[in-house]
């Protein structure tokens, strides 16, 4: 009997064949023992072996609840913090509460805010990078913060605003798109690249008819405006705005090609002439690939004189001719210009003329740019002649100007006086091999020069080794200068004031 007991089963045994056996031991112990009173044995039911694998001997079968609910979960209910930021996170539009959070909850708020809020609840609370960050990789595929003071706050603005003013139609567009977007901007806003503007939308021109004269002097139709949008409002708003490089023109156009898709009207010029005046905060305006020709750029220029804040003009890529250089000239002489860009425009010896008597007497221009014009050789000459008293010029661009040998005889002079200068470029002329030997020549007492560009200028292969060669020594003494610059210094500086003995 003891045997079955200690027998494993994989089974529970039954009620009935358990209290027999308990009947049978107890008449055995009462048998054997002296006669007490009997107490009663505690059942104890056995082990029953798991059929699992890998389970233990001596464990017992526990009941297994299931949860009818098929949602329930084992899962921690999240902190009331938690539940609260999730909140205050969905109905950020509606009602926005940030600043009054702490700043790891402020961290988590933001770090969980949708880029795709109105920019009336985010622009004027909002001022984490990180959050602007993903406004801008989201809307923008490639994203140069760099060109944007590093801000990514800034960045955001600037772009969306270009891209406003690039799309917009005149006389279709509603201006209160851009003019709403003010309030939201005006403090983040330093500079405006806009490089299309696009024209009003030309209807098709009704029918005539047929009681007209045939002679057109009645029925002649007046040409369509073409004006674009005007910049006056926007930049008064913006006032921090520093730099405004615009194209007037049209990107894309394809079969729709016209020529008055790409015209800067008189309208527009007097119009921007009035904003860049009004703007004392602009260092930096360019108007580039516009067809500014001398009548539009004097407007313009006349505008910007005595500007308290301008430091870099440039009209480049124009049809900019004498009578414009001479403004821009007279411009010098009338403001704090540091930087002037005429490239590729029309100035031939004339205008170089004005603007070597201008430099001559300046002391703010750092760098002037004249390549692909047709100044030859009398307005090089003019320009090395000034070349020789102004002491502030460090970056002059004579390339592609149909210069020659007599303009680099004067150049080697400067390269020997000169000891503001530290870049050149003569290339796309006609130096010449003996124009080349007066260059080297130059060279060979000129320590402070250190980029000479004489590519496609017909000198010698040699004499464009030698002058390498001199810019290296002038390059590495320039760099050892900057390195170790008291030991550059004159020896009474280096010194000082000497102290009386005793």
């Amino acid at each position: 009997m003891q045997e079955t007991q200690t027998t494993e089963s994989p089974s529970i045994p039954s009620r009935s064949s358990t209290s027999t056996q308990d009947r049978s031991s107890a008449v055995g112990q009462t048998s054997s023992t002296s006669p007490q009173p009997s107490k009663p044995t505690p059942i104890i039911p056995p082990l029953v072996k798991p059929t699992g694998p890998g389970s233990g001997s001596g464990v017992r079968r526990m009941r297994r609840i299931i949860a009818e609910d098929a949602e329930w979960s084992l899962a921690i209910v999240p902190l009331l913090t938690e539940l609260c930021i999730q909140h205050i996170v969905k109905n950020f539009q509606n009602n926005p509460i940030l600043k009054q959070l702490l700043p790891e909850h402020q961290k988590k708020v933001l770090s969980h805010l949708s880029p795709d809020l109105p920019l009336a609840v985010t622009a004027n609370l909002i001022d984490d990078e990180s959050y602007w960050r993903r406004c801008c990789t989201q809307r923008w595929p490639v994203c140069h913060v760099d060109n944007h003071g590093g801000s990514w706050k800034r960045m955001f603005f600037e772009l969306h605003l270009e891209n406003l003013l690039k799309h917009f139609i005149p006389n279709t567009t509603d201006p209160a798109v851009i003019l709403n977007l003010l309030p939201l901007c005006r403090n983040y806003v330093r500079a405006l690249r806009v490089d299309q503007f696009l024209p009003p939308v030309q209807l098709p021109a009704p029918p005539r008819g047929g009681d007209q004269s045939d002679s057109g002097s009645e029925g002649e139709m007046e040409e369509p405006a073409m004006d674009h949008y005007q910049l006056d409002e926007l930049v008064a708003g913006l006032s921090h705005l520093e730099e405004l490089d615009l194209v007037y023109g049209v990107k894309d156009c394809g079969m729709n090609f016209e020529w008055n898709l790409f015209l800067f009207t008189y309208r527009d010029c007097h119009s921007l002439a009035a904003t860049v005046k009004a703007c004392h905060t602009l260092k930096i305006f360019r108007l580039t690939r516009s067809k500014v020709d001398d009548d539009k750029a004097r407007i313009l220029i006349r505008s910007l004189l005595d500007h308290p804040a301008l430091e870099e003009l440039d009209l480049s890529h124009n049809l900019i001719g004498d009578r414009g250089a001479r403004a821009a000239a007279k411009l010098l002489s009338h403001s704090r210009l540091r930087v002037l860009n005429l490239a590729n425009n029309q100035v031939r010896a004339p205008g170089a003329h004005s603007l070597a008597h201008a430099l001559g007497h300046n002391s703010n221009l750092i760098s002037l740019n004249l390549r692909l014009n047709c100044i030859e050789d009398e307005g090089g000459q003019a320009l090395a002649h000034a070349l020789h008293t102004n002491k502030c010029l460090t970056t002059l661009h004579l390339g592609g100007n149909e210069l020659s040998e007599p303009t680099a005889t004067l150049m080697s002079q400067v390269l020997t006086i000169n000891t503001t200068l530290t870049s050149i470029n003569l290339s796309c002329n006609h130096i010449g091999l003996d124009g080349g030997k007066q260059l080297l020549e130059g060279m060979s007492d000129n320590k402070t020069l250190l980029e000479f560009d004489l590519r496609l200028s017909d000198i010698a292969r040699e004499s464009e080794y030698l002058i390498g060669q001199a810019l290296c020594a002038n390059r590495e003494a320039a760099r050892q200068r900057a390195l170790n610059p008291s030991h550059f210094m004159s020896p009474v500086t280096a010194k000082g004031p000497e102290n009386p003995v005793g």
